[in-house]
């Protein structure tokens, strides 16, 4: 076995792991990024469309620029290995010491024995599996993502008439990108009664290309033996499909675009605590987890909708790694945040009154002209108007020691958000 003695082991080679990695090595200590597939870039290799960077690198690019730009960095910076084609197999806690254990066909078994470590392994497509569409089981099944590395990387296309389950960007994405290749998309069946997506892709992506959305329907049966003959969707009246006005929609291929979860495989390792809103671990003020010495990062934590914010968040947390290293903070006091009002999370899980903590969060409502508001213990510290919110789109906001002045011991000092 290769024995490893690093100081941060940064799982996941995407852009949440590039950024990690890039700002520890920039604070002067050593990093391993253990990557389980060839290239560096994760997910954003397959993003050929443009709209990434323009928050953080203040210019419209495409996916596989956007993981360049960061390569090139990591490549430039000596303190960082690179472990690419390497799968994660085990992990243990051995208190100030973190050991992780990886496998690759050209290093063999490694065992890294590191002071901190980062997740940052992303998110996973929820599956037919996850949503329990009735009908047959024929081919022609794919997730939205699945059908974007077949078109993108690959160059196979998986079908000509399309019906795609789920308005998240990725599917939408699709819509554009199947019609760009010659097939026709059919319709765009979301449950809900708005959009999951971004509203620029509801733009660009469907109604660019007149591609119907079925808003509050659902796909209630698959249709065909072998390959998919087409699907039945249904309006949703009283929280049920209504089959009376069910429709038939003859297509081959079915993508769906039904949802992200957190890949938990490793932090399930070291049995951190996971948050049910998010389906990522809690964390700390520092984005630290429950097991000590851990941290995440990225769509692992939660699923952002742009890649500039979880380079952001990315950033932040290799500077409380590099904190925890050196012993700075120690002593540090924390308090709960919650979600309130039309708000179904808010992370970190915690704050600290003595600096500026910056959150993300998730509204639960479509509206127009509202305030976040922030209370603590009840009493509102924090408000800002805003022109318009939807689940869709994440909101963050940055609250310091000015607005949490009053945070002292002999309060419960809980921090409450809330979207009205």
């Amino acid at each position: 076995m290769k024995e490893i003695k690093i100081d941060v082991v940064v799982v996941g080679g995407g852009s949440a792991g590039l950024a990690a990695a890039a700002e520890a090595a920039r604070r002067g200590h050593s990093v391993a990024i253990i990557e389980r597939e060839v290239q560096l870039g994760g997910i954003l290799n397959q993003c050929i469309h443009n709209g990434f960077g323009l928050h953080y690198f203040k210019e419209e690019l495409t996916g596989p620029e956007y993981a360049e730009r960061f390569v090139d960095i990591v490549g430039g910076l000596p303190a960082i290995r690179v472990h690419s084609d390497s799968a994660v197999i085990a992990g243990e806690d051995s208190g100030d010491r973190k050991r992780i254990y990886a496998i690759s066909p050209k290093e063999g078994v490694m065992r890294f024995n590191a002071r901190a470590v980062v997740l940052a392994m992303g998110c996973r497509e929820r599956n037919r599996g996850n949503i329990g569409i009735p009908g047959t089981r024929p081919s022609g099944i794919f997730t939205a993502g699945l059908a974007q590395r077949l078109v993108n990387i690959d160059g196979y296309v998986p079908g000509r008439n399309v019906v795609i389950v789920g308005s998240g960007d990725i599917g939408l994405i699709m819509a554009r990108r199947m019609s760009w290749v010659g097939a026709t998309v059919h319709a765009v069946v979301e449950i809900q009664p708005y959009p999951s997506g971004l509203t620029r892709n509801i733009a660009q992506c469907l109604n660019d290309f007149r591609i119907p959305l079925y808003l509050s329907h659902v796909v209630a049966a698959i249709h065909g033996k072998d390959r998919v003959e087409g699907v039945t969707i249904a309006p949703i009246i009283d929280q049920h499909p209504a089959m009376e006005q069910a429709k038939r929609i003859d297509c081959d291929t079915l993508l769906l675009s039904v949802g992200l979860v957190p890949d938990n495989e490793v932090a399930n390792k070291f049995k951190v605590e996971i948050n049910p809103e998010t389906n990522g671990a809690y964390v700390d003020a520092r984005l630290m987890t429950s097991c000590r010495g851990l941290f995440a990062c990225g769509n692992v934590l939660h699923v952002h909708d742009l890649v500039d914010f979880v380079t952001e968040e990315a950033t932040r947390c290799a500077g409380f790694v590099c904190d925890y290293i050196e012993g700075e903070g120690k002593e540090e006091r924390q308090y709960k945040v919650m979600p309130g009002k039309n708000v179904k999370y808010v992370l970190p899980n915690m704050y600290a009154p003595e600096r500026e903590n910056r959150f993300y969060l998730r509204p639960m409502i479509v509206k127009n002209d509202v305030h976040l508001t922030v209370t603590l213990d009840g009493e509102q510290v924090y408000s800002r108007r805003l022109p318009h919110v939807q689940p869709s789109e994440m909101m963050s906001f940055t609250i310091g020691p000015k607005q949490l002045v009053k945070a002292d011991h002999d309060r419960a000092n809980v921090l409450e958000v809330g979207v009205e």
